[in-house]
């Protein structure tokens, strides 16, 4: 065995090359980090909860189209390389400059970045959570907006809430005189209505359609067209002489 005496030039170099392989280790995702696709748990606590959540998602995704702005939500999001352990789930999330492909999961040292915006679903068994734990991560993280909205208006008051980064933390986001929340990252103004969280156009106050409200409206539309013209039909027959 050979001894190394502290302060001696052999010992030196020894730590040195200690410290550089730990420096090297520290950027270094090993082999057997295994990250997992599922934390176990159900997507929603109710029904309601869970088609309000791919309600948004639905909604975003229809939005971006064709934009490098990626949507997801009730996607394992890990935050810290080579530790499985230190992972959150956004209920819904965009992140601006990465492509839409699909991901099983989403690593923040992979992305380059964290989401820019999260809408969480409050629930009685996620409130707290929602308003505390996933708050400090985001915040730490730098994720820039984020929403929470109580479909049951019984946890939350009000039941939509909004919040921006400013420096370390969050601070509300001031309400509207209608009491809509304003975000900078959609460009569009969150309110409730109808039993849902909307998205509105602050320009043209049109909201964001899910695929089958679209559908609806194109039908109406196509009725309304079928109406007029057979109106119009009927009224040049009555014209035309025989």
């Amino acid at each position: 065995m050979v001894w190394y005496h502290e302060g001696t030039p052999a010992c030196e170099r020894l730590v040195r090359g200690f410290r550089g392989i730990s420096a090297m280790a520290s950027g270094i995702e090993f082999k057997h980090a295994y990250y997992p696709e599922s934390d176990g748990k159900p997507m929603g606590e109710t029904d309601e909860h869970r088609q309000e959540m791919v309600r948004h998602i639905e909604l975003l995704e229809y939005f971006f189209r064709g934009q490098q702005v990626y949507v997801s939500g009730n996607l394992l999001l890990y935050y810290e390389q080579g530790n499985p352990r230190k992972f959150v789930v956004p209920d819904a999330f965009i992140a601006k400059g990465l492509s839409h492909r699909p991901r099983r999961i989403y690593k923040v040292w992979v992305e380059g970045k964290a989401p820019d915006l999260v809408i969480e679903t409050t629930s009685r068994k996620t409130r707290r959570k929602d308003m505390t734990e996933k708050p400090a991560i985001y915040a730490r993280l730098g994720v820039k907006e984020l929403f929470l909205f109580d479909p049951d208006e019984e946890y939350l008051e009000p039941p939509l809430q909004g919040h921006r980064l400013a420096g370390t933390g969050f601070v509300a986001i001031v309400p509207e005189s209608d009491g809509s929340l304003m975000s900078q990252e959609l460009g569009l103004r969150l309110g409730v209505g109808e039993g849902h969280l909307q998205f509105v156009h602050p320009e043209t106050g049109e909201r964001l359609l899910t695929g089958a409200e679209r559908a609806e409206r194109e039908a109406e539309a196509r009725r309304a067209l079928e109406v007029e013209v057979a109106r119009l039909r009927d009224a040049l027959a009555r014209q035309t002489p025989l």
